[in-house]
This record gives C-alpha cells, sequence and structure tokens, in this order.
C-alpha cells in the first residue's frame, strides 16, 4: 500500500516571483526507537528523516527531521515561483523508501 501525501498549493498559477504557499500532510507512524513494546523489545526506529520541495528538478525547500517529530507531519512553506513545471515533494525514511507527492504550477 502506497501513501499519498496531500498537497495543496495556494496558487497553481503565479506571476515569476509570486510567493507559493505550500501546506502538505502525510501518513506516517513516525517511531523514534525509544518505546518498547509488550514483550519489553525496544521497537526499532522508523522516521521521516529527511524532506525536499524541487520545482522542474530544482530544490526550492528542504528540512531535516529529528526523532521528536510527530506521526503524520505537516509542513508548511513558502517559496518563490520562477518556471512553470512540477512541484515534487520527498519524504525520505530512516531505511531509504520515499514517498513522492507532485502538483503542477504554472508561471507567466
Amino acid at each position: 500500500m502506497s501513501v499519498k501525501p496531500r498537497i495543496k498549493l495556494d496558487k497553481k498559477e503565479a506571476k515569476k516571483g509570486d510567493l507559493i504557499e505550500v501546506k502538505a500532510l502525510v501518513s506516517h507512524v513516525m517511531e523514534s526507537g525509544q518505546r518498547k513494546d509488550s514483550a519489553g523489545k525496544t521497537i526499532p526506529r522508523k522516521i521521516l528523516n529527511k524532506f525536499i520541495c524541487t520545482v522542474n528538478g530544482k530544490e526550492v525547500f528542504s528540512a531535516d527531521f529529528e526523532p521528536a517529530i510527530s506521526a503524520n507531519p505537516y509542513i508548511q512553506f513558502k517559496f518563490k515561483a520562477q518556471e512553470s513545471g512540477p512541484v515534487v515533494l520527498t519524504w525520505i525514511d530512516d531505511d531509504g523508501s520515499k514517498i513522492v507527492g507532485e502538483e503542477k504550477i504554472t508561471v507567466s
């Protein structure tokens, strides 16, 4: 089962230089690696530790997450519109797996 993030751009059409606000929510358990299961064994760490946003292949925003981040993390940020293309949001897990979502923006 693949996870599909919820992504919202405040503008899908913009003029060059406009600020675009991105809001995104992704479903993920975010296990810190500090809790124990019912048998007393440590539950392995499994967090989204890196987030990257690219527009037309160019990075416009990134963040590193730590174990204290909540489950189902919500992120909100702005970037300056420079060119049309796909806005790709990528979350990277401890095991290297990725959750990817995409929207498109048209810049005139």
